[in-house]
């Protein structure tokens, strides 16, 4: 059975589907080289990372390369490839992973490790790195995670340490060597041992040392000026735009500021340049700009300033998501007050000043007090305080500290407002300061969490935690050695899957191989000696290990380490000073002239003109949801430089409007809506064709025609549906022979009651005057019904199905559903003729 037939049966079809705006699709015979870039987290997840999205663009610029990606299936897809015997593909030619010479996973959370396995399996690959021959592809990964490659090393070939844009290229180019040679797995592999930066533990056997890769200035580097523009909805729907990467603030838990020293910094002239580019070829609607602190980039509020002069006009807004408290000017929250309206998040992390000092924070609780007071006084209705629990040297006065800190940032009097705090529990990660640190157990985590269940009451207070499980988890992974491998061997074997999902995570699985394994988590969690081997001291990533002591040394005297960017060097080891080295921005332009042409002048009123399009929907965007496919007209729709009318309001939206919402998985070869938008100045047909070229496959518009602004709307004008039902090739025998005379008994009936049941609601419907036609081919297993429709609705055809042809469920889900036209009203009543005139 094709992987088509059962989408219906899964949660969110639309994250399998492919076929996005900006997906690249090769000939792989025509390849050299083919790479699959895995991502052990849903679309929605994946499609979020901006690395792989670089990543992906560098690998398909490469003449003879192919890349394509692939993400973790939920567990509903999973169970029906496993029932169907049918492997994992990628997006763009669904092809399996097992027939790619490279699979290259991003590992950026150690929950996610089981997905890893998941995928592995699930396309055709054997689990451990050793059990892999000759017609089995290289398993490669990266990320932070692989700065610690010990627990994954059973199932991987090599790792990458550092930043992936240094060394993917040498890589390609390496194994694109290697095959037009002959070579076999082991040499291919060897090659990437010999490439500065690859850990490969089959090879690397001798205590080599492996240093991180860096992109000395990322000012040399504008990709992805085309990223994939996703189909549905994913966690950061917007654009992102790295402004500067790398963190020298020093928090003594911070792995990443430790992992990607140096700062550098991209020039405001080139981010100018890339927002023009990446937001010409998405449609994307808002751009993040992405840095471990965005509030320390020299130039953020000139940038910001000249970003929205540049694209406000097309109404993109703007996001911060990263801010430290000490950073936050007045000016800087004018700027910020423009773009974000909904809530504002500042990271205290510790209740008290000593445990600030200790954990090198840099900020006091005056400097959160201000900023507090003037988020509220600013407009803001919604303050998040992020803090952890467990930091070495916390005591109960810290945890105190704590609830005076949100009580105290609660807005005054009876101004409006809401404190949110959240709490995690820290995780001593490798290569940091407290990388020596004890974790506390579960017990102490759960004893805190119902510390602040009873202190931090108050109706304008929350509070939330991160589950004290997944810490415990998290802690034994990023800190653990090759036995770790064993484990989560066991849990995946167990059933452990998406472990970081609150739904999903099932601790008692994890229990389960802890115990059968022998795991001992108190000596786990444990402090080590400075002086001890840790499982990652071969990993380099130019930070000194006695760096990290010294640092550790100050932490317990609760001494500061200034930031290096405005201080002196404090040898950390990571600069060599010449190339790797920190790359501050340049100055930014004086002026930005807007981007995008033909927004009219203030003065003038701008011209408004209504069309009505009729489009399709077709072969695999049928499995899109009517919000998604809302969404991608949209971005179409601004791809193709039109602008849209907007409503009035707090929130405008688009003026966009369907008749109905068409089901997932049902195809469609006649589908309206309306659009309004500023005058485009084009015929209908190069309307239609400047869309079209921005629309992702199997989605077309037919027809764009201008309407008058008297034009009765889409509900109104429409009458009823025509469908062509096609049964799949499976139904039952008796079922088949029993439909003519169940058509028959239906059209000769006055009435055919059934329940309809959605959104907490239930309903007695009659199907019967909906009904205008119907029509069965036994040759063809084709059922042609005529439905009306009015200010009730209509009835569904899987409702046909069901309870006129009495099919079970299971068969009126993989029936292939085809609207063959929509029909138009007369006289106020509806009209078995086709409504083409509605355009």
């Amino acid at each position: 059975m094709r992987e088509e037939a059962f989408l219906t049966r899964v949660e969110k079809p639309g994250r399998y589907l492919g076929g996005e705006v900006n997906a690249v699709v090769k000939d792989h015979a025509a390849c050299r080289l083919s790479i699959a870039l895995a991502f052990p987290d849903v679309y929605e997840v994946g499609m979020s990372h901006l690395g792989l999205q670089i990543l992906y663009g560098i690998l398909n610029a490469e003449p003879g390369v192919v890349a394509e990606r692939c993400y973790a299936p939920w567990p509903d897809l999973e169970g029906e490839l496993v029932r169907r015997a049918l492997p994992l593909v990628t997006l763009e030619s669904r092809t399996p992973l097992h027939a790619f010479d490279l699979v290259g996973f991003s590992l950026q959370y150690e929950l996610s490790y089981t997905n890893v396995l998941a995928m592995l399996d699930l396309g055709g690959i054997p689990l451990r790195a050793a059990a892999r021959g000759e017609d089995h592809p290289l398993v490669i990964a990266g990320g932070p995670c692989a700065f610690n490659p010990l627990p994954m090393s059973p199932f991987i070939d090599a790792f990458v340490i550092g930043e992936g844009e240094a060394v993917i290229g040498e890589i390609a180019r390496a194994l694109m060597a290697a095959k037009s040679r002959g070579e076999r797995r082991a040499s291919r592999l060897a090659r990437l041992a010999e490439i500065e930066g690859v850990y490969c533990p089959a090879l690397h056997t001798h205590g080599e040392i492996i240093r991180k890769r860096t992109v000395p200035d990322l000012n040399a580097w504008h990709g992805p000026v085309c990223p994939v523009v996703p189909l549905v909805k994913t966690i950061h729907d917007r654009l992102v735009l790295e402004i500067a990467r790398g963190c020298t603030r020093g928090c003594r838990f911070c792995q990443a500021g430790m992992l990607w020293r140096p700062v550098r910094e991209r020039d405001p002239d080139i981010l100018l340049q890339m927002s023009d580019r990446m937001l010409a070829a998405t449609g994307h609607e808002e751009l993040s700009l992405l840095s471990l602190s965005a509030g320390d980039y020299p130039h953020i509020e000139a940038l910001l300033g000249l970003l929205m002069d540049r694209h406000y006009a097309r109404r993109v807004a703007l996001a911060l998501p990263s801010l430290r408290v000490e950073t936050l000017t007045p000016r800087l929250m004018e700027v910020i007050r423009r773009v974000r309206k909904t809530s504002f998040t500042l990271a205290p992390e510790a209740g008290t000043q000593r445990l600030r000092d200790r954990i090198n924070k840099g900020n006091t609780e005056a400097d959160l007090m201000a900023t507090a007071g003037n988020v509220f006084d600013a407009g803001w209705r919604s303050l998040k305080l992020y803090f952890m629990i467990g930091l070495p040297g916390e005591g109960e006065t810290d945890l105190d500290g704590i609830v005076d800190l949100a009580h105290k940032t609660l807005p005054r009097g009876k101004a409006p407002g809401q404190v949110a705090v959240s709490l995690s529990t820290f995780v001593p990660k490798p290569h940091t300061p407290f990388q020596w640190e004890r974790q506390i157990d579960l017990a102490e985590t759960e004893a805190r969490q119902a510390y602040f269940r009873r202190r931090l009451r108050h109706p304008r207070l929350t509070v939330r935690w991160h589950d004290g499980r997944m810490s415990l988890l998290e802690g034994l992974l990023s800190r653990g050695d090759e036995r770790m491998g064993d484990l989560l061997e066991r849990a995946y074997a167990l059933g452990c899957r998406f472990d970081g999902w609150g739904d999903r995570f099932r601790f008692d699985l994890w229990e389960a191989a802890l115990d059968g394994l022998g795991v001992d988590r108190e000596a786990a969690l444990a402090a080590r000696p400075p002086a001890a081997a840790l499982p990652w001291d071969r990993i380099a990533t130019g930070v000194s290990a006695d760096f990290l002591r010294e640092e550790a040394a100050r932490a317990l005297d609760g001494r500061l380490t200034e930031d290096c960017r405005t201080g002196p060097c404090h040898r950390c080891g990571v600069c060599d000073h010449e190339t790797i080295r920190i790359v501050p921005a340049g100055p930014p332009p004086e002026t930005a002239a807007p981007s995008q042409p033909g927004t009219p002048a203030p003065s003038r009123p701008p011209v408004y003109r209504r069309y009505r399009l009729r489009f399709v929907k077709e072969g695999r965007a049928r499995f899109l949801s009517h919000l998604e496919l809302a969404a991608i007209l949209i971005r179409a729709i601004r791809l193709a430089g039109l602008d849209f009318r907007y409503s009035e309001g707090f929130h405008p939206h688009p003026r966009l409007s369907f008749a109905v919402a068409t089901s997932v998985g049902m195809e469609s070869r006649e589908e309206y809506a309306d659009i309004e938008l500023i005058d485009p100045g084009l015929d209908p047909e190069r309307l239609r064709d400047a869309i079209n070229r921005r629309l992702p496959a199997g989605i077309a518009v037919t027809d764009a025609a201008p309407i008058d602004p008297a034009t009765p709307s889409l509900a109104d004008a429409i009458g009823g549906f025509r469908y062509e039902i096609t049964l799949p090739d499976d139904l039952d025998e008796t079922d088949g022979r029993a439909i003519p005379e169940r058509v028959s008994a239906f059209l000769a009936a006055d009435t055919c009651p059934f329940v309809r049941e959605g959104k907490g609601k239930t309903q007695t419907r009659d199907i019967r005057p909906y009904v205008a036609d119907l029509k069965w081919a036994p040759e063809a297993r084709r059922l042609t019904a005529s439905v009306r429709f009015d200010a009730r609705g209509a009835v569904r055809p899987s409702e046909l199905l069901i309870h006129v042809l009495k099919l079970p469920e299971a068969t009126a889900r993989e029936a292939r559903i085809v609207k063959t036209a929509v029909l138009g009203k007369e006289g106020g009543r509806e009209s078995a003729r086709p409504a083409q005139d509605l355009c």
